[in-house]
């Protein structure tokens, strides 16, 4: 069995309110977005285009990804790519762009997040595990592939041990 199973588990019980979920798909790649535009400011200009902080780090969370779960690791492959395409494109912007636009992601990113988790009624998963941090950008790329009718075991697995996610919130401690 894949090895995503228990961090999704872990990550999929704090995320089971849809709107929730709904507010991390827009606040998860923005997130991501912008770390990835930061990183791409650090260059190492004798390695051409590929020598930034960021490619490093998306292929250093990519091997990580891999290892939980290939097939997940693949589809984050793909996520983090398009995250590194628009990250790169970003830190080449003149600085006040780059910097305003990155913060800009960051910021409107976590308002995203903090409100699915205002409207959930629980703490986000990274107060009790910063592998939480990693685990996220999964969780939404995991949540496609199952929409499209993918990875059905996985999906099978995070929903017999953290439940079924609910059409509206019942209000639980954030303890």
């Amino acid at each position: 069995m894949s090895h995503a199973v228990a961090p999704l588990v872990h990550y999929a019980a704090y995320h089971r309110d849809r709107r929730n979920i709904a507010t991390h798909f827009v606040g998860v790649p923005m997130i991501v977005l912008a770390v990835t535009a930061w990183l791409a400011r650090v260059q190492w200009p004798a390695l051409g285009p590929l020598g930034s902080l960021a490619t490093v780090a998306s292929a250093v969370v990519v091997l990580y990804y891999l290892a939980l779960d290939r097939r997940l690791g693949l589809a984050m492959a793909v996520f983090n790519g398009l995250a590194w395409m628009g990250g790169t494109w970003l830190a080449a912007q003149p600085w006040a762009s780059w910097l305003g636009g990155s913060v800009a992601l960051f910021v409107v990113g976590w308002a995203f997040q903090f409100l699915g988790h205002l409207l959930e009624g629980r703490k986000p998963a990274f107060v009790d595990d910063l592998r939480g941090l990693l685990i996220g950008p999964l969780f939404i790329v995991a949540e496609v592939l199952f929409a499209l009718g993918l990875c059905r075991d996985l999906h099978s697995a995070i929903e017999r041990h953290a439940g079924a996610p609910r059409p509206a919130s019942v209000h639980r401690s954030a303890a």
